[in-house]
């Protein structure tokens, strides 16, 4: 419905600026550079589409970094638009005008596509992450590395919530990574000597998929002893573990968090209309409230959804 209604409403224009190189961006450039009346511009701040969905398997060495990233040439070879490697540091769509670092761009349309930012939680600089830069998954890998060297740890791997937005959060991975996980120690021979527990906030995480599911993920968790923190909220990691709001500790060698997303901090440096989590406000059809010509799309927009 969104590129439809675009194309509808932009049909005699020339310029729309795409601003985030990930799936939301890259899948709208490749829908808008098929008409000719468009010149279609992504900009991003690296060279390539980074495939977040499989990059689970690297911290187990099922991938490599080169195995879940796709350059942008690439995608360009089959579809001609133009690429713009700069990062976003505001947006002045009253002016229709993006500043990135080393210049300032204009469109007649703009489509926000850069995601979102990560919840900073008290001490979040002793964990690591599965879904933030794609670098990180490199850091992970090598901590988990280490951690195998030595034959034995205790390994938390958990997420957050974002209380001003049910929708912001993103849990699966963590159900995904620590799957990955057992499997890829139980392979070495070194499932024993470790300890792996999920953490998060929420009583039941899962429940969106259905009560089937959380049945179902309760049997796995305890036929495959892995140990669960749940409902308790999260106020401090520290070196050594996580704190809990009762005081309780989770003693880890390893952490890692997929903190609940919050807006960008490039909204912040613009004058669109923002949710209470710093989203953008759009209507169904994903056009930004008061900015016709501005549509939000993927983690930037802010939605509302069912219970």
């Amino acid at each position: 419905m969104l590129f439809s209604h675009l194309l509808f409403t932009i049909w005699d224009m020339k310029k729309v600026l795409i601003l985030g190189g990930g799936f939301a961006g890259v899948q709208t450039a490749i829908k808008l550079q098929k008409s000719k009346q468009l010149k279609v511009t992504l900009v991003s701040d690296r060279d390539y589409l980074f495939i977040f969905h499989i990059s689970i398997w690297i911290p187990v060495r099922t991938k490599e970094f080169e195995d879940v990233i796709l350059p942008l040439k690439n995608i360009q070879k089959k579809y001609p638009f133009r690429v713009i490697v700069d990062k976003v540091i505001g947006i002045k769509a009253s002016e229709n005008q993006v500043i990135c670092e080393s210049q300032i761009l204009n469109y007649d349309y703009l489509v926000i596509a850069f995601g979102a930012d990560k919840m900073q939680h008290k001490g979040i600089e002793n964990t690591l992450k599965i879904c933030g830069k794609p670098e990180q998954t490199l850091e992970l890998r090598n901590r988990i590395d280490v951690l195998i060297q030595k034959g034995t740890g205790k390994i938390a791997i958990g997420f957050g919530g974002n209380p001003k937005d049910k929708l912001a959060v993103r849990g699966g991975p963590t159900f995904e990574l620590i799957f990955n996980l057992h499997h890829y120690l139980k392979k070495k021979g070194l499932r024993d000597n470790f300890e792996l527990t999920m953490f998060t906030p929420m009583e039941e995480p899962g429940a969106r998929m259905g009560k089937n599911a959380m049945k179902a993920i309760h049997s796995i968790f305890s036929q495959q002893h892995l140990n669960k923190r749940f409902g308790k909220k999260i106020t401090e990691f520290v070196p050594d573990g996580v704190i809990f709001e009762n005081d309780s500790k989770l003693k880890a060698d390893l952490i890692m968090i997929i903190a609940a997303v919050t807006g960008s901090s490039i909204l912040k440096n613009s004058d669109l209309p923002l949710s209470e989590a710093g989203f953008v406000e759009i209507n169904d059809y994903n056009q930004v409230i008061e900015f016709p010509n501005v549509f939000a799309i993927g983690d930037a927009a802010a939605y509302e959804g069912p219970e």
